[in-house]
């Protein structure tokens, strides 16, 4: 807050007054009334060539500043919490924020960073030998005893690698065996968030390298659900995995986050129906990550999972709250779509999120036609309808 207010005292330029207008929703105000309501107004009914500036203006708006693309930055923040100097207004401050900066700097990467990657080092190594041990006893109450207490104290250790700071509400509402766990997801570390408080079942694609020796050893002492590649591919034969782990109420809850990528700790996008149609009980949980001590946000467009880690251990900590929602079960009149929308509105709301309808699949891929044809069916119907067309 120093600094914020320092950057603004500095700032010599006398800002225009501008007019007296209501708070606008972004960089830009944008107005959503529906397009037949704002065409109906501005002309008649029948097609006039002056409808094309209605849909240039919300060309113009989603050029601007579009509601999807703006999910996968970082979040911007109203003070600096001295983790960069990327914005051009920090600079230079003065002096003495200089000195407070590179001293910040020399405690993250020259006494945080060593202690966190071996703490890290020794998670790691911990959780492969110890799931490996285990993973050799037959299966019984020990076996599970023991892999639950493996999982539990690497995730812990490796929780303090990040110098993590969890604040965990509603404990009561904790996901129970043979149930669902869905959450919002903003980083590769919210497993290990949820994992420090409790185990789960944890669903995913076959890895090589590193990840996949960690994957090999934990699967031997937990039940945890692996798919191929070629096997992600084939729908009903995930959900026949899925169904089978959920039936059996003496195994893990499985965790799955239904994004389906991460999001940049302000918003939930659409949840994938598949989660939901599984069928038993499902355990929402919201995460909701305090920017100011570090960002654990994850943009893989822009930066590897190496060069993520580095920016992750070298902040000053991360710090989260997670909420544990009521169990919630799909209603008889409710398909897989209304269910999943039902739960992601829950999450929103507890975590302060922003609740939006666009696959968060959009990160990498463009927009579908079906979308653009749907708007187009829209503004034919409005013309069919008042009988423009015959």
């Amino acid at each position: 807050q120093w600094a914020t207010i320092r950057l603004q005292k500095s700032v010599k330029k006398p800002q225009p007054q501008m007019p007296q207008t209501p708070a606008a929703n972004g960089i830009i105000e944008r107005d959503e009334t529906p397009m037949e309501k704002e065409i109906a107004r501005l002309h008649r009914a029948d097609f006039e060539f002056s409808h094309i500036f209605y849909f240039c203006r919300k060309g113009f708006e989603a050029i601007v500043e579009d509601e999807v693309t703006q999910r996968f930055s970082s979040e911007e923040l109203l003070s600096w919490n001295l983790l960069t100097r990327t914005n051009v207004n920090f600079h230079y401050i003065s002096l003495r924020l200089t000195v407070v900066w590179v001293i910040g700097v020399i405690v993250r990467y020259c006494f945080l960073l060593p202690l966190r990657f071996t703490l890290a080092a020794i998670g790691i190594t911990s959780m492969i030998v110890g799931t490996t041990a285990v993973g050799q006893l037959p299966n019984g109450s020990v076996k599970n005893y023991l892999s639950e207490v493996v999982h539990l104290t690497c995730s812990r250790i490796l929780v303090r690698a990040l110098s993590g700071t969890i604040r965990y509400h509603n404990k009561e509402n904790r996901p129970q065996k043979g149930g669902i766990c869905v959450a919002n997801h903003t980083s590769p570390i919210d497993a290990i968030i949820l994992t420090n408080d409790g185990c789960y079942a944890m669903v995913g694609q076959v890895h090589g390298g590193l990840m996949g020796v960690i994957q090999r050893a934990t699967v031997k002492a937990c039940p945890h659900v692996w798919f191929e590649r070629s096997e992600i591919k084939d729908r009903h034969l995930v959900t026949k995995r899925l169904r089978e782990h959920v039936a059996d109420k003496s195994k893990l809850p499985i965790l799955i986050f239904p994004e389906g990528t991460c999001i940049n700790n302000t918003s939930v996008m659409m949840f994938k129906k598949g989660s939901f149609e599984i069928g038993g009980t499902i355990y929402p949980v919201a995460i909701k990550y305090d920017p100011q001590f570090g960002d654990a946000f994850w943009n893989s467009s822009k930066y590897n999972i190496v060069s993520y880690l580095l920016r992750i251990m070298t902040s000053w900590a991360i710090v989260c709250n997670v909420w544990y929602l009521p169990p919630m079960v799909r209603k008889e009149d409710e398909d897989a779509v209304q269910f999943a929308n039902r739960v992601r509105s829950a999450i929103a709301r507890q975590g302060g999120l922003t609740e939006l309808p666009w696959d968060g699949g959009l990160k990498r891929a463009k927009v579908k036609d079906t979308f653009k044809e749907e708007q187009q069916k829209n503004y034919s119907k409005m013309l069919v309808r008042n009988g423009s067309i015959g």
